[in-house]
């Protein structure tokens, strides 16, 4: 599927109600992350029968006190499909402390943390404690106001007599029309200083231009990956609706880390001012204004080659696309002219034809051993990839990939048909070192091929972890999941047993392939490991769901799953000339990672798949040196040696 088409990542707009005079005007979709770091998006729940919200605000001692009466109303609607959650939008607040309330006062809700006020702005809400009904039958605000008539300021009655919040539902649920739609609600009062503020000042030319040259023009310029280019104020301009809104959902930029987990390098997301600055331009109508046009005065064009001409390009075979249906994953060999060992320190991939070319991995073949393919082999020494979000892959100062002479490369290519046949050339441009560089740059993936996913599960979690056997230096991670992937989580347990979690992507997009990499490398002790695991919606609510009623498992298709957590390394006491990595070793690792399931540091024969038990038999008998009925990642490696040793032994029968 192409950038295009990206779905949201984090909670971060209710899309504007056309009116806020108007309490039964629409609702647009919005993203937001709750106080827990999840995200949700508004129209995931159109099968709902009523979206509750009620206005949170820390400290908020009418906020407090109604919270007993939000519980009783959501106790009795929620077994009805109702869908309650919180709402936040002080500025005095922020996720931290809304947590620590939410501990505090035992809140049950998912709070979501409106950061830049827009959401706020869009449903023209003025206190804390209003209560907003959401009809997902029209998106339309059907009921606003308290929850019932109990509290007023400073006084409040033993119980209410009137129940609004319940009545509201009622009539919902029974298809009438809500008899009130609107009452004044009690609360506390939200700053909201850019509801008043003078939007109609913010400069396209001081403001608004640079900004979109800083995020958004490296994929909207002629040549590039987006659908339209921002090549003047008048192309901005006629895309201003557009753009809106997918700053207000968070589909634009296309950047799905969570903000408050770690730091990137080449963050293109928005921060909190620049997409209040941008959405509220906007809605001033995008006036031109003085200065001048910095989008037409330095028109750009993407570059065939962004990292300029490589050292060297391989042609990927010629592959007819048909205009639909589903393409087996291809696997062409392409031979290395080189007469000489390389070490690459670059890599950037030119699709033929970006429409449908979904992701390219490429790696390498051993020596003499281009005509085969296996997954194994392209992993043991991988260059690097390209999907949509993907940028040219320049390696760690001071690592690469070793590419000796007499190699063949080996090419992974997925396409996703567009409605049309066309013919793919992709290429591969690679850039070489002067000088072997001091390490070698480790390429390996937390995995499981074991993953079943029920049907109609709405939030299955599959995990599994890769334990770092010697010390060694983290650059990147990338989570990788297919259609059903609805979150990723990247999470550090060092020796002595500290959590920490280094990376969250709340509303995983398929579509965005997106790798990150640290601004500062992370040092892994021995015995750390990375747990890496994705929740999956094989729920009929997941409009991407190519089949909510069958069990999901491993595959390479897109309607297919996986649990893939990628990530790049170097081992501390390696050296480009003296390498240490082992890579059946690091096979067995991943075995254990993916198996053991109690995350115990051993595999017992109960956590093997039954389906796979017969075949491990002998592994255990032989290889448990211990006896402890488990096999650890050393023990099934010898396991493992000892049977390829037999094999090469044994002499060829047919030869005999």
């Amino acid at each position: 599927m192409r950038p295009a088409l990206a779905a949201a990542t984090s909670i971060a707009a209710l899309v504007a109600i056309t009116t806020h005079a108007s309490d039964r005007a629409r609702v647009d979709n919005f993203m937001l992350l709750d106080h827990q770091g999840a995200a949700h998006e508004l129209y995931y729940y159109a099968d709902a029968p009523a979206v509750v919200l009620i206005v949170q605000g820390n400290g908020c001692p009418i906020v407090r006190n109604a919270l007993a009466d939000y519980r009783t109303v959501s106790d009795a609607y929620a077994p009805k499909g109702v869908e309650f959650f919180m709402l936040n939008a002080n500025l005095q607040d922020g996720r931290t402390t809304i947590a620590e309330e939410a501990r505090e006062w035992g809140i049950p809700y998912r709070i979501l943390v409106d950061e830049t006020q827009l959401v706020a702005e869009s449903l023209g809400l003025t206190r804390t404690a209003e209560v907003l009904v959401i009809d997902p039958r029209t998106w339309q605000v059907a009921y606003r106001g308290p929850v019932n008539d109990r509290l007023s300021y400073e006084r409040q009655k033993q119980a209410a007599s009137e129940h609004y919040l319940s009545d509201a539902l009622d009539a919902m649920l029974d298809g009438t029309t809500v008899a009130v739609a609107s009452r004044d609600a009690m609360g506390c009062l939200i700053n909201l200083p850019g509801a008043n503020a003078d939007h109609a000042s913010i400069s396209y030319s001081e403001t608004i231009a640079p900004m979109l040259q800083e995020n958004c023009v490296a994929c909207h310029q002629t040549g590039g990956i987006a659908p339209w280019a921002m090549t003047d104020y008048n192309m901005v301009r006629g895309f201003a609706p557009m753009i809106r809104e997918v700053i207000r959902t968070k589909r634009m930029p296309p950047w799905h880390a969570d903000p408050h987990i770690g730091q990137w390098q080449d963050d293109r997301s928005l921060a909190i001012d620049e997409r209040q600055a941008l959405v509220h331009w906007i809605e001033a109508g995008a006036p031109r204004g003085e200065g001048p046009d910095p989008l037409a005065e330095a028109p750009t064009e993407a570059p065939a080659w962004p990292l300029g001409e490589p050292d060297l390009i391989v042609r990927v075979p010629a592959f007819d696309v048909p205009a639909t249906g589903i393409v087996d994953y291809q696997f062409p060999v392409v031979a290395n002219p080189l007469d000489r060992d390389v070490w690459v320190r670059a890599m950037s991939v030119k699709p033929g034809s970006v429409e449908v070319v979904h992701h390219v991995l490429v790696g390498t073949t051993d020596v003499g051993a281009e005509a085969r393919y296996s997954g194994e082999a392209l992993m043991r020494n991988y260059l690097g990839g390209y999907a949509p979000g993907i940028q040219p892959h320049v390696m760690p100062d001071g690592t690469g990939v070793y590419l000796p002479k007499g190699t063949g490369f080996m090419v992974q290519m997925h396409y996703t048909p567009y409605g049309k046949p066309v013919t793919d050339e992709t290429e591969i441009g690679l850039y070489f070192h002067d000088e072997p560089p001091a390490n070698f740059l480790r390429h390996s993936v937390v995995l499981s091929p074991t993953i079943r996913i029920p049907p109609n599960a709405p939030a299955h979690e599959e995990s599994a972890y890769f334990e770092f056997k010697r010390d060694a230096i983290l650059y990147s991670i990338l989570p990788h999941s297919h259609y059903r992937g609805r979150s990723s989580t990247f999470e550090l347990v060092h020796p002595g047993g500290r959590r920490e979690t280094i990376l969250s992507v709340p509303n995983y997009d398929f579509n965005w392939q997106r790798g990150y990499d640290f601004v500062e490398p992370r040092e892994i002790a021995a015995g750390t490991r990375l747990i890496h695991r994705t929740v999956y919606d094989n729920s009929s609510r997941n409009p991407g769901n190519p089949d909510p009623t069958r069990t999901v498992v491993w595959g390479l298709q897109s309607h297919e799953e996986m649990l893939y957590g990628d990530f790049m390394f170097s081992w501390v006491d390696e050296r480009s000339d003296a390498p240490v990595h082992d890579h059946e070793h690091t096979e067995a690792v991943q075995w254990v990672g993916y198996t053991d399931r109690d995350m115990s540091g051993g595999v017992s024969m109960d956590e093997i798949p039954e389906r796979m038990r017969e075949r491990f038999v002998q592994a255990f008998d032989t290889g448990d040196e211990n006896a402890d009925g488990e096999l650890s990642a050393d023990e099934y490696y010898a396991v493992q040696r000892d049977m390829k040793e037999r094999r090469q032994e044994q002499p060829d029968s047919a030869g005999e």
